[in-house]
């Protein structure tokens, strides 16, 4: 591991890329220590403490909403315009047309996107002030209209800002930059849930601990075994005859990987799971009295563990085949082979080869976003016989921070490839 990391180090290229990307998330986490002015920061960790889906969400943001951050709001909204975008060019005619134009169509859709980020983050903004305040000791003192307008503002120029600096990492070829994001959010809460595990620690908690670091290793081991997992379809190519020259030829394999959506999946469940109870915890303290108990009745129904469960399983699961039909294109595929002369042995060329190579792709996901899915809701279930809240968010964050360690490597390792062959 050594050897590896000091010829990583070596390389200047890969080494100034990793410095860059690391300079960029410690100015995250610096931001993330701005507070808003004028916030009654012991109020909103009282508030939060006692609020169980704001305290995962500032959990999951890196403790950004425990001090009223400018970027409080973290990738959120870009996450929601993303999904938004990602559904509606399987349903809009001209959305599909730019997504197939190649790269030039996809940063027109990324440009759509941000477009889309910014009344997000500014009607999100103004919710979480509402939200917030709506506590018996409010959060902000002086809520005047203009003090109203210039905070969501700041809000929203925070979650820009944290949008610029994903695409800045992305840039660089160490990882995504929203997923790094995220992950440094994660990591930098660790110390401090490590911190209060230990002062809380006593003796009867024993087991409780040890079913923690058992879960933990079988997630680490899982997420590393399903991304690491992969189906190679044996790919012929037929030999070209041209005078006395003999060209083409030779058999090679086309690898289809197990979980070709990493952690996105788990990105977008997140966010779309606590996005119910979220809103409605604007509504419990209605003057309508059907909606206030329709509020508090869907907060309930989210906090039910089982139900919880589900509803995250279901959205894994829904999320790894929805990604995976975004990024993979049998059509395309069967194409270029069919255009380059290869061929899957037993199975023609064309519509058939895409029929195949679907087909093989679907049973593969089947078991991609069903385990992916179980290890996303294992933490629930310890949770359920130990009644530990810790162990929703840790198994979550666990596996959000393995996934992405493994793609930022895999990136990593690409540029040390690229880079022995430029040096040869």
């Amino acid at each position: 591991m050594w050897e590896k990391i000091l010829k990583i180090w070596n390389v200047k290229d890969v080494r100034n890329n990793i410095l860059i990307v690391l300079g960029l998330l410690f100015i995250f986490r610096l931001v993330a220590h701005i507070p808003v002015p004028g916030v009654n920061t012991e109020n909103l960790r009282n508030f939060l403490a006692g609020n169980q889906i704001l305290g995962m969400l500032n959990l999951f943001s890196g403790g950004t909403m425990e001090n009223f951050s400018i970027i409080m709001l973290g990738v959120s909204p870009y996450i929601t315009a993303s999904i938004i975008f990602q559904l509606l060019a399987m349903i809009v005619p001209k959305l599909e047309e730019i997504s197939k134009e190649g790269e030039s169509g996809q940063q027109r859709i990324n440009m759509y996107t941000r477009w889309l980020t910014v009344p997000l983050a500014f009607l999100q903004s103004y919710g979480m002030i509402k939200l917030l305040n709506n506590s018996s000791r409010p959060v902000l003192s002086d809520l005047s209209p203009f003090n109203i307008v210039v905070i969501m503002l700041t809000i929203t120029a925070g979650t820009m800002f944290l949008v610029w600096l994903g695409e800045l990492i992305s840039e660089r070829k160490v990882g995504n930059g929203v997923s790094l994001l995220i992950f440094a959010g994660i990591v930098s809460a660790l110390p401090t849930t490590l911190r209060n595990a230990a002062v809380n620690y006593t003796s009867a908690d024993f087991y409780t601990f040890a079913m923690f670091i058992l879960i933990a290793i079988a997630t680490v081991v899982g997420v590393v075994f399903i991304s690491e997992g992969q189906r190679n379809i044996p790919v012929n190519y037929a030999k070209q005859v041209r005078g006395t020259h003999v060209y083409g030829g030779g058999n090679t394999h086309l690898p289809l990987r197990v979980n070709m959506a990493g952690v996105i999946p788990i990105i977008f469940a997140v966010s779309l799971v606590m996005f119910p109870p979220m809103i409605a915890q604007f509504f419990v303290h209605s003057k309508a009295a059907w909606m206030a108990s329709v509020a508090t009745k869907t907060i309930v129904l989210f906090q039910n563990q089982l139900f919880h469960g589900i509803i995250y399983f279901l959205l894994v699961f829904g999320f790894t085949y929805f990604y995976t039909a975004v990024i993979f294109h049998p059509q395309k595929v069967a194409e270029n082979l069919q255009k380059q002369g290869g061929f899957v042995p037993g199975v023609r060329p064309g519509k058939e080869t895409e029929k195949y190579l679907q087909g093989t792709m679907s049973r593969i996901n089947l078991v991609g976003a069903t385990f992916l899915g179980l290890i996303a809701i294992l933490p629930l279930l310890v949770q359920q016989f130990s009644g530990s809240q810790s162990f929703r968010i840790g198994g979550t964050s666990l596996l959000i921070v393995v996934a992405v360690a493994i793609e930022t490597a895999k990136q990593i390792e690409s540029q040390m490839t690229m880079h022995e062959y430029d040096s040869i």
